[in-house]
């Protein structure tokens, strides 16, 4: 497919990431463990970039990737990351740790919908970047929009779920049911009466929420 050879050839383009960042994309690859597409990546941090936030909320953690590709991206910046497994959880830390990122990156271990008066400790913050469980994006975005300052962006990362939104013939049931869900969300967020959101087709698709003027 065309747009296969495009993403192939924007993603020879990009420069050669560090030994520790191509050690962390290549446990992700062996250990089927779900981190942003590289050309969806790039996208997002050189937003990030043009926006200079000093506060990040992940939620989503994982093994740490995307937030320290923030961090280095970033440096002025604190990232404050909720992750629910403990086993990515710990693998994170140890990422984290090994880059000596500790004072930049707050990891928080637990649900985010148990969690919210913790992670405001932290807050407000510039950026929400939502990148967990996509049955539960709606809510993710209910409860932590709140915590947005006044010039805050929400991020909104898989919301094209490798092209299947856009698929009408889907065979199992489970992914039917997902597909929905994202749709749903896709339908409610760009329809939402208190923020702006444009979808970019990079990586995995990414929504781009901002709070109406």
């Amino acid at each position: 497919m065309q747009e296969d050879k495009i993403t192939a050839y924007i993603e020879a383009l990009v420069p050669q990431r560090t030994k520790e960042i191509e050690e962390i994309e290549n446990y992700a690859h062996d250990n089927d463990v779900p981190i942003m597409e590289l050309v969806g990546i790039e996208s997002l941090l050189q937003l990030l970039r043009i926006q200079k936030p000093k506060t990040i909320l992940e939620i989503g953690t994982a093994i740490g990737y995307s937030a320290i590709r923030m961090a280095n991206a970033l440096p002025n910046a604190t990232i404050v990351t909720v992750e629910r497994d403990e086993q990515r959880y710990k693998i994170a830390e140890q990422n984290v740790d090994k880059l000596n990122k500790q004072k930049q990156i707050k990891l928080i271990y637990g649900d985010a919908f148990e969690v919210e008066s913790l992670v405001q400790q932290y807050g407000p913050y510039d950026v929400l970047f939502i990148d967990a469980a996509k049955s539960q994006y709606r809510k993710f975005f209910d409860i932590y929009s709140k915590q947005l300052s006044d010039e805050g962006i929400i991020f909104t990362d898989n919301v094209l779920f490798h092209g299947l939104v856009a698929q009408s013939n889907i065979e199992s049931r489970n992914v039917r049911a997902l597909v929905r869900k994202i749709n749903n969300y896709n339908e409610w967020l760009m329809s939402h009466p208190e923020y702006e959101t444009v979808i970019l087709p990079v990586g995995d698709g990414i929504a781009i929420s901002k709070k109406r003027r």
